[in-house]
């Protein structure tokens, strides 16, 4: 088993590894397998990436995001134009129904609103915004409301972690409950339980999972 300071040390690999990253600007501490990033970069986007590099490390339970994003002079952007470039990428997504998706822009920060029937369009609207010049930080409060909740969901997402996982799928239990997955059992790592995380949002007729899976 990895120590802190192992760690710490793969996940600055893993930074400087990520090209999306400037890992000259990132700090990283370790301390009982939970990692901390702290620093500075100049986009959304390249948060996002650092933080998807931090949970790809096996052994990491759980990563705080402490960076601040600082946009160069040539990247600022006011609302109103990144409203405009929101609304439009949002528009030019053929993912997402016309007119579900309503959008707030404050100090550079997006908060996504409105009501859709899978989780796929929820993700695929935040997506569509990250990457924009001006913006800091994107805040998801899309609902799900499918219009169909199937009895054999649990199956369904059972089935979906079998023909997936690259790990031992008889360790995670579903548990259904008027369109709630609860997940819990034991995985190896962050990514593992993104991949059983997405595998239940995946299937029809779920509105909420709530993830109890813990990282051995």
């Amino acid at each position: 088993m990895k120590n802190d300071r192992q760690l710490q040390e793969d996940i600055m690999t893993e930074l400087d590894w990520e090209p999306s990253v400037d890992a000259s600007r990132i700090g990283v501490e370790v301390s009982g397998g939970v990692a901390t990033l702290s620093g500075h970069v100049d986009s959304y986007t390249q948060k996002w990436a650092a933080e998807r590099a931090a949970q790809r490390v096996a052994g990491i339970k759980s990563v705080a995001v402490e960076l601040d994003v600082v946009l160069p002079g040539p990247h600022q952007r006011n609302d109103t134009e990144i409203a405009k470039a929101a609304t439009n990428a949002v528009d030019w997504n053929a993912s997402i129904p016309k007119g579900t998706v309503k959008l707030l822009v404050e100090n550079g920060w997006i908060t996504l609103s409105g009501n859709v029937e899978w989780a796929f369009i929820r993700y695929a609207a935040e997506a569509s915004v990250r990457h924009l010049y001006g913006v800091k930080g994107v805040i998801n409060k899309i609902s799900i409301s499918p219009r169909i909740e199937p009895r054999d969901v649990k199956t369904k997402i059972e089935a979906a972690l079998y023909r997936r996982a690259h790990f031992d799928a008889a360790d995670i239990t579903v548990g259904v409950e008027k369109g709630t997955v609860t997940l819990t059992g034991e995985v190896d790592s962050l990514a593992e339980r993104n991949t059983v995380e997405w595998a239940a949002w995946s299937a029809p007729g779920v509105q909420k999972v709530v993830d109890n899976l813990v990282v051995a």
